[in-house]
């Protein structure tokens, strides 16, 4: 059984660990394509951050 329902609880509660980056205009999330954007898309919404897949 996995820690966490789905990737997106996943990274909602992983934001909470990083909120001292939130508003920061230099701050960009990283996610890989596999499995990674629903975890990076739930932090980058929390902290109001850019977004980028990589491969």
């Amino acid at each position: 059984m996995l820690p966490f329902p789905d990737r997106l609880q996943a990274g909602q509660l992983l934001s909470r660990q990083l909120e001292k980056y939130a508003g920061r205009r230099d701050v960009i999330v990283l996610a890989l394509p596999r499995g990674g954007v629903p975890v990076g898309y739930a932090i980058a919404a929390s902290l109001a951050a850019m977004l980028a897949a990589i491969a």
